[in-house]
């Protein structure tokens, strides 16, 4: 483990020459590892460890999301089972649930949380809440935390690619004395580009902020308030979507993600650089005290309280089928379809 200074702050991270993959191999030879869900993280995760030579089974509730995990070579019997017999199987259970259907499966899985076993999470959620999910681990296994800092689609992505998607790691419980070794070599195992530390509630708090924040729902905002002023004072949808998204998207994005936000400024047009800085001000004056709410709002559960009164009712999928339908047809996301198809590489 290294130490790393971040702006000024020393934090400790494991990279892949430290932890080579190897060495997580030898780590867990003698492991079973049933990813217990196939939705979002669970197909990233679960090939990412198949294809690194780990003795690894998924456990999936019958239905379409089972017959996807077919598809992706995962043999009923073998390597697929439901999600009791996988549990049962296992000796390291990674429950990569939804939030709401952990709280649902977990009497099921808590019934083969045999001493010794690794209970794994990639979100802090379920732990951190425990007094609203109801999910406390024995005291006789290890529980432990890998969380890729993206989707599992990127994950599954960057590993076909040959890099790495940074994770996070924590260890809530080390029952055994070998939660370290554990949980850095599954973080090597699903494919981490590198394993920086934290807790599960930091992760958690962390993760409620971004979602809701600049990952989703603050960008999504933004980008609809510029869009609709644009259209409202008389821009085209092709125009005020190409300098609201695709330039953002296709453009700019890449070069800050490679370089920072800093170098992004210093290679722009002075034009560009003078808005830039003079903007930024009033843009973090105005959105400060939103993050600020938001924050508060994740730290006392009532975040969290929201998602699984939400995501428990009988009828969520429909509604939530017809606010993404609402978004998916609003005139800025129907114009980025059409601006899509007019790429090069698309034509």
């Amino acid at each position: 483990m290294a130490i790393i200074n971040f702006g000024g702050v020393d934090e400790n991270v494991v990279t892949r020459e430290e932890f080579p993959l190897e060495k997580a191999r030898e780590v867990l030879k003698d492991e079973v590892i049933a990813v217990i869900g196939y939705g979002v993280q669970g197909p990233g995760q679960s090939l990412n460890l198949r294809d690194n030579g780990f003795n690894v089974i998924v456990g999936q509730r019958p239905g379409k999301t089972y017959e996807k995990a077919v598809a992706d070579g995962w043999v009923p019997g073998e390597t697929l089972f439901g999600i009791e017999e996988a549990c049962e199987k296992a000796t390291i259970i990674q429950v990569l649930l939804s939030d709401a259907a952990q709280i649902e499966c977990w009497p099921m899985i808590k019934k083969h949380l045999k001493p010794g076993k690794a209970l794994y999470f990639s979100h802090g959620f379920a732990i951190t809440y425990s007094d609203r999910t109801h999910i406390v681990p024995p005291a006789d296994v290890d529980v432990i935390l890998i969380a890729p800092k993206g989707s599992g689609t990127s994950l599954r992505r960057m590993f076909l690619q040959g890099r790495g998607l940074n994770s996070s790691y924590a260890i809530y419980q080390d029952a055994t004395g070998k939660a370290w070794d554990r949980v850095i070599a599954l973080g090597i195992g699903v494919g981490s580009g590198y394993l920086f530390e934290t807790t599960f509630k930091k992760e958690v708090y962390s993760d409620l902020t971004g979602e809701r924040g600049t990952l989703m729902g603050a960008i999504q905002g933004l980008l609809l308030a510029q869009y609709e002023t644009l259209r409202e004072h008389g821009h085209e949808p092709s125009e005020a979507f190409n300098e609201t998204v695709e330039e953002l998207t296709q453009s700019l994005m890449p070069l800050f993600g490679e370089n920072g936000m800093d170098w992004m400024y210093a290679n722009c047009s002075t034009t560009a650089q003078r808005g830039a800085l003079d903007w930024m001000g009033p843009f973090h004056d105005a959105v400060k005290p939103v993050f600020e709410k938001l924050y508060n709002e994740v730290a006392c559960g009532n975040e969290a309280q929201r998602s699984i009164d939400s995501n428990s009712q009988p009828d969520y999928r429909d509604k939530l089928n017809e606010e993404l339908r609402q978004l998916r047809e609003s005139e800025m996301w129907r114009a980025g379809a059409v601006v899509r198809k007019l790429r090069p590489e698309n034509n």
